[in-house]
């Protein structure tokens, strides 16, 4: 059986690694990092706008690398930013930077609804319930560390 566990644990890692791969390649294909592909899709995700610290919060990235990636992008003309609510910085599309997510990161966001568009709803659903439920016992798991 603890064969079987490292065997399920091992598979799962290098399917996670896949998928990181996946995405580094398609961000390396249209020129940019993995941190702007990142910023840019969380942004895109989230309608045009969020805040900062949920692009952080979210993708696990640090703090500074968000910030350089961001910094980078609001010179480029790409991004606005802006206080909201105190400490917290919200950051959204410029016009420019709408039509440069519709040309990279939305595309995407297209390959993922494309992929999942090939699997009946109840997989889907399925794929997420246990995801969730993965994530939940995961994280339990790691605040005993």
């Amino acid at each position: 059986m603890e064969q079987l566990k490292k065997s399920i644990i091992h598979k799962i890692n290098y399917l996670t690694s896949e998928m990181n791969g996946l995405y580094h390649q398609f961000s390396q294909k249209l020129g940019m990092s993995d941190s702007v592909s990142i910023v840019l899709y969380s942004i895109y995700d989230a309608g045009g706008e969020c805040l900062l610290g949920d692009i952080q919060k979210n993708s696990g990235i640090s703090k500074q690398t968000i910030h350089s990636a961001v910094q980078g992008l609001v010179k480029d003309g790409l991004l606005s930013l802006e206080q909201h609510n105190g400490k917290a910085k919200k950051v959204s599309f410029t016009p420019k930077g709408r039509d440069y997510a519709e040309k990279t990161v939305a595309r995407i966001y297209e390959a993922e609804i494309n992929s999942f568009s090939r699997w009946p709803e109840e997989k889907v659903e399925e794929y997420l319930k246990l995801m969730e439920q993965y994530a939940e016992s995961f994280r339990r798991e790691m605040e005993k560390i």
